[in-house]
């Protein structure tokens, strides 16, 4: 059974690609590394809106959305462990700084039972976490109920082509790098889907697992070592854009 670990705080990660521009608001400490996409620019935010980001760490992501949605909008980060929201919420003076915006907010709570009121979301994001919740389906279901009529969800997370070898699914390296809890392509889109929500896509991309095969991550590379003979990570393991809205 896949154990229960910290939203953000486990998994070994590259950071995705951000526009350099963007990182000048960025509080130092708030990017862990712990990105597999960017969830910010597929959700194309605008001026006004609330966006809620699942397993916000130091909130990396809440602070590259933040100027996007403008003071007229907010950013709810939510992370299930005290230590990282006391994180984020130590960045925050920072960010305010540098962007002149009040618009960033941490609550503690689960993914599957956000803080959050019913309808109240015009976009929820999420990088590389939702794969680690052991009742996915509920944090989809959870995501309908959050946002409003018309609202949508971006989040990038890891999905696999083909099931793993059990003996690759025990291995601590596979939980802590974020593969052991990942589902098919198709069992992804069909918990979406099963939650109400509509327009679905998965776009896979392989690009980030082949970067950990060419940096030779040390984590990565025994979770591959135990592959069958023959078989490379990127037969098994990519990162998703998954795009969705609620009707």
């Amino acid at each position: 059974m896949l154990r229960r670990v910290s939203d953000r705080a486990r998994c070994s990660r590259r950071a995705a690609r951000v526009d350099t521009q963007e990182l000048a608001w960025i509080p130092q400490g708030a990017n862990m590394g712990l990105s597999c996409g960017n969830p910010t620019a597929i959700a194309a935010l605008r001026e006004g809106e609330v966006v809620v980001d699942l397993g916000a760490g130091g909130g990396f992501d809440c602070f590259l959305a933040g100027p996007k949605v403008g003071a007229e909008g907010r950013v709810i980060g939510v992370d299930m462990t005290p230590e990282m929201v006391a994180k984020a919420r130590g960045n925050v003076a920072s960010y305010r700084s540098s962007t002149r915006l009040d618009n960033v907010e941490f609550r503690l709570g689960e993914i599957e039972h956000l803080p959050v009121g019913d309808a109240s979301a015009d976009v929820v994001i999420s990088n590389c976490v939702i794969n680690l919740s052991p009742d996915k389906p509920q944090v989809f279901r959870e995501i309908a109920r959050v946002l409003r009529p018309g609202g949508r969800v971006a989040a990038s997370d890891i999905a696999l082509f083909q099931p793993l070898p059990d003996e690759v699914k025990s291995m601590v390296e596979a939980l802590v790098g974020c593969v052991a809890g990942a589902v098919s392509i198709d069992e992804y889109r069909q918990m979406v889907e099963d939650a109400g929500l509509v327009d679905v896509s998965l776009v896979p991309k392989p690009e980030y697992a082949e970067s950990l095969e060419e940096v030779k991550d040390p984590l990565f590379a025994r979770i591959a070592a135990a592959l069958p003979p023959g078989s490379k990570l990127t037969d098994y393991v990519a990162s998703v854009d998954v795009t969705a809205r609620r009707a």
